[in-house]
């Protein structure tokens, strides 16, 4: 595969949706259970000089136990959409409690809070934000769209506005964060009632995904 260009895949064994560059430990076999993966979309990748990419290692998946305190009412939640770095879920996790979100759905390979690495960045973050593990995000945001979620993306797109806030704040609404490479899968993007971006003042063309979060929960709360 071309080094500027990156496929998602999905598993044939266990349904498992994520990206795939070139540099993925696990080829074409699915992270999760090792089975055989097909192509699901091609794209291209915007690429940043190598130094200033983040680490694009992946975290094998734990099989997830939802969180037993009894969830909220849900207003906002957020949805990370293959996040590589156990860091950068657990800071995440951390804006989501201060901001005041219900859940965090984690996808694909996103690691979830049985993960020690996870835990120990978070501080118990986990404990005020439910949480639930899905391996396959555009299906899941299908689901919540049908049940009248609407439905935002951060991510840099021809489609993407400038962040402000939307609808009320009882109004039930998904933010979707992405993989810190590939971003937002592009089938969840057409999926989205809105698509952010956030202005940058320097050189770079977007920050690290656990700040940008802080910053558009921050605009959208």
């Amino acid at each position: 595969m071309p080094s500027d260009s990156y496929e998602v895949r999905i598993c044939n064994s266990c349904g498992l949706r994520y990206p795939l560059t070139d540099a993925h430990a696990f080829g074409t076999r699915c992270p999760a259970c090792m089975g055989e993966t097909r192509v699901i979309l091609r794209r291209q990748l915007v690429i940043e000089p190598a130094h200033d990419l983040p680490d694009s290692s992946t975290h094998k998946v734990a099989k997830t136990v939802r969180n037993s305190r009894e969830e909220r009412q849900k207003s906002m939640v957020v949805l990370l959409d293959n996040i590589c770095s156990a860091w950068n879920v657990a800071s995440i996790l951390r804006s989501a409690d201060g901001f005041g979100f219900e859940h965090a759905y984690c996808c694909g390979i996103t690691s979830t809070p049985e993960n020690e690495a996870v835990t120990k960045t978070s501080l118990g973050a986990e404990d005020s934000v439910t949480w639930s593990y899905h391996k396959d995000a555009v299906r899941l945001v299908k689901g919540l769209k049908k049940e009248g979620w609407k439905v935002y993306a951060l991510e840099e797109d021809e489609r993407a506005v400038k962040i402000r806030k939307e609808g009320g704040g009882k109004q039930r609404s998904v933010l979707i964060v992405g993989n810190e490479v590939t971003g937002v899968d592009p089938e969840l993007l057409d999926l989205c009632d809105a698509i952010f971006f956030i202005p940058m003042r320097g050189e770079k063309k977007s920050f690290n995904v656990a700040i940008a979060f802080g910053i558009a929960a921050f605009a959208l709360k």
